[in-house]
């Protein structure tokens, strides 16, 4: 009776043997850089939710318990996650600009891993789930999309639909409190990707209305509250739409002329002759999926953090306002061409895409072995080994609050961004080959959002009476509290847009 026993407690005793050699091998494989060695990797499910355990869970990447703590800990820029189940494997977290642009420069050694972006694929293949040709099929339509002219319509476009709010659902209110800022921000958003994006001719009011054949919720449904028939609906809904818009565009009559992102997408698809580089049904749509995505939640929540940063900060907020009334003097209208005199404008944005970057990480993999050069805390130079099959994480909040790029990092400081930067060192687009397409697109939205609110509006924290005695360092942790989604999103922003005299 108790050869069985005998034999399974051998069979385990084995399995566990084979894991711990195999795990002293991966360490040595990194030349035993510093890090966590733990039983979980920091790619595993639970570890979202987790905090750090020793030895058990690298914990949970929240911007919070990021920013550049970790390789301070290690004394180092890139340190090595290294676990012992489901299997041994390498995890390297990176902070360090030099490597990173190495990475970046290095596509075939360091591929994106096409993997983790399934979800993205919900709708088809894309721009970002997708690599080597298939992601040079999809640039090569979508790059002509991304022009000037429809950079001057984002411009514009976000120009009159900001003005709608005021005209509309602001009115002649002196002050506006919002209980959470993002209220504003992603309807903002969402009409200029409507617009700019796919060509749709809406404004504040009119687009709330639902348009026939479709519907919010079924209606066997109505009283219940269950998320996931929600979200089935809306993933249903949505692909609806994306049909629509294909087939009205391309059965239409007479063509349009028009220099939206989707209608820019579907010419430059259909214009293809020899069918190398057409997109599928599927492959349009997945792209207008991403496009909604990016145009839409990136710069709500960044606005949200800008608006959140301003009112905490009154100083920067007071010189970037009479920054706006110097530029535009007149109290004119902020046009395209202003764009890149409104320099303290950009520089806000920018800082506060450097404290919060909507992506935290950016994944890489190695598909052989090799070894990076990376800089010391102290300027030396060293050598990390990186192993055949490592997963890798440009750690943005690592590299934007690192000392040796940024001077006081955990400041709120945009003249830095009128100063001299290591533009390496700055992250938020990523960089290289795989850089964000929609940059301009990005820029063009959030600095006119920014410029026509602060010129005619000044921001405050809305006050409460349950934080009347709060300080100033608990305010700012309180107003600027994250929450880790799709991308990194402001937990809760209560503001007052009060009007300027």
């Amino acid at each position: 009776m108790q050869t069985p026993y005998l034999l399974i407690f051998s069979s385990v005793l084995v399995y566990v043997i084979k894991l711990c050699l195999d795990f002293r091998r991966q360490v040595k494989a990194v030349g035993n850089l510093p890090g966590f060695r733990t039983i979980f990797p920091a790619t595993t499910p639970i570890a979202h939710f987790l905090p750090h355990i020793p030895g058990i869970l690298p914990g949970r990447l929240h911007m919070a318990s990021l920013q550049h703590k970790e390789f301070d800990r290690f004394g180092c820029d890139i340190i090595s996650m290294v676990n012992v189940w489901p299997k041994p494997s390498v995890t390297l977290s990176i902070a360090d600009a030099e490597a990173i642009k190495e990475i970046t420069s290095a596509r075939a050694r360091f591929p994106k891993p096409i993997e983790q972006y399934g979800p993205l694929r919900i709708f088809g293949g894309n721009i970002i789930a997708s690599e080597d040709e298939e992601w040079k099929r999809h640039r090569k339509v979508a790059n002509p999309a991304f022009s000037e002219r429809n950079n001057r319509m984002v411009w514009e476009e976000t120009v009159k639909i900001v003005n709608s709010m005021f005209e509309t659902a602001w009115r002649d209110e002196t002050n506006i409190e919002v209980d959470n800022c993002v209220c504003i921000t992603m309807p903002l958003a969402l009409l200029v990707i409507g617009r700019a994006g796919f060509g749709r001719s809406v404004s504040w009011e009119s687009d709330q209305k639902l348009p026939p054949g479709h519907k919010i919720f079924p209606e066997w449904a109505m009283n219940l509250t269950n998320k996931l028939r929600t979200v089935n609906l809306a993933y249903q809904e949505i692909e609806i739409y994306m049909q629509e818009m294909i087939d009205e565009r391309r059965n239409a009559v007479t063509k349009a002329e028009r220099y939206d992102l989707f209608s820019s997408l579907l010419d430059a698809s259909d214009k293809d002759e020899d069918g190398s580089t057409k997109l599928t049904d599927m492959e349009l749509k997945g792209n207008i999926f991403i496009f909604m995505l990016a145009g839409h939640e990136t710069t709500a929540h960044t606005l949200g953090f800008c608006f959140g940063l301003l009112a905490l900060y009154q100083i920067e907020q007071e010189i970037l306002h009479q920054h706006i009334s110097t530029v535009l003097s007149d109290g004119r209208q902020p046009t395209y061409e202003d764009m890149n005199l409104l320099t303290y404008c950009t520089a806000v944005f920018y800082e506060t895409l450097r404290l919060f970057p909507p992506a935290m990480i950016i994944p890489k993999t190695s598909t052989e072995d090799t070894s990076l050069v990376y800089e010391s805390p102290e300027g030396q130079r060293r050598v990390a080994i990186i192993p055949n099959g490592a997963r890798i994480l440009f750690n943005l909040p690592g590299l934007h609050y690192n000392p040796k790029y940024w001077k006081d990092p955990q400041e709120f400081r945009p003249k830095r961004f009128l100063e001299e930067y290591n533009r390496d060192a700055f992250l938020p687009f990523s960089s290289g080959a795989r850089s964000c397409l929609g940059r301009r697109f990005f820029e063009c939205e959030g600095i006119a959002i920014l410029t026509k609110i602060v010129q005619k509006y000044k921001i405050e924290v809305l006050e409460e009476s349950r934080f009347a005695h709060e300080t100033f360092h608990e305010r700012c942790t309180r107003v600027l509290s994250t929450t880790n989604g799709i991308t990194l999103a402001p937990t809760r922003v209560p503001l007052v847009f009060r009007r300027r005299h």
